[in-house]
């Protein structure tokens, strides 16, 4: 399968390492090898629970794997980065070029400044990407420094995730108001992206109901 030899791809790896040390740099949040197979893993799950077929399966696992190998170039416009990236390594697969395309778009659609979903895989790639909000997402750093990313992922206690986002979120450490400051906009990027599939968005803080 093309999905494996992807997660293999020595490139692949190595944008991924250097997107995510580029980030850490920076002061971002995991966007790890981590990142990127929960992210593959959760997608491919939205679209079997809905009975997609098995090739779109597979290809939203690709799209997941590789959706923020842009990092490596740049933290800006790393969707648009990691589709052009996405398509030259795929190219010297024997993908058929209609899938490559499929998969290069979820990619070039997966950030919420410049994206948004146009079709299944891209709908269930934002999904997965945009609900990967966890305490162990947080690099090791004393507490003290922690910026809003950090504290809002790392007052996450308890997820589980479908297409309803259901948090707990420890106040103490992020307030309400700094989580939605961050996630609001990719909360509402997930909804688009659940009206594509047919389904509806729903987003629990805290045991209220949010969206």
């Amino acid at each position: 399968m093309i999905e494996q030899k992807i997660r293999k791809n020595k490139e692949v790896l190595a944008l991924i390492r250097k997107g995510n040390d580029n980030l850490g740099a920076m002061g971002y949040t995991d966007h790890s090898k981590a990142h990127a197979a929960m992210v593959a893993d959760r997608a491919a799950y939205i679209l079997k629970k809905l009975d997609y077929p098995e090739k779109d399966i597979e290809l939203v696992k690709i799209a997941g794997w590789m959706h923020d190998i842009g990092n490596a170039i740049n933290r800006t416009h790393h969707a648009e980065y990691g589709a052009l990236l996405a398509n030259d390594i795929l190219k010297e697969t024997d993908m058929d070029m209609e899938d490559r395309i499929t998969v290069v778009s979820a990619i070039g659609h997966h950030d919420e400044s410049t994206g948004g979903a146009t079709d299944p895989v891209s709908a269930a790639l934002i999904i997965a990407d945009k609900t990967d909000v966890r305490r162990s997402r947080v690099r090791e750093k004393n507490e003290a420094t922690f910026d809003k990313h950090d504290r809002v992922n790392y007052a996450v206690i308890d997820e589980k995730h479908v297409i309803a986002l259901n948090l707990q979120i420890d106040t103490k450490i992020c307030t309400m108001y700094e989580y939605f400051e961050i996630f609001l906009g990719r909360m509402m990027m997930c909804r688009g992206a659940a009206d594509v599939l047919g389904m509806t968005f729903k987003l629990t803080a805290n045991g209220s109901k949010v969206l």
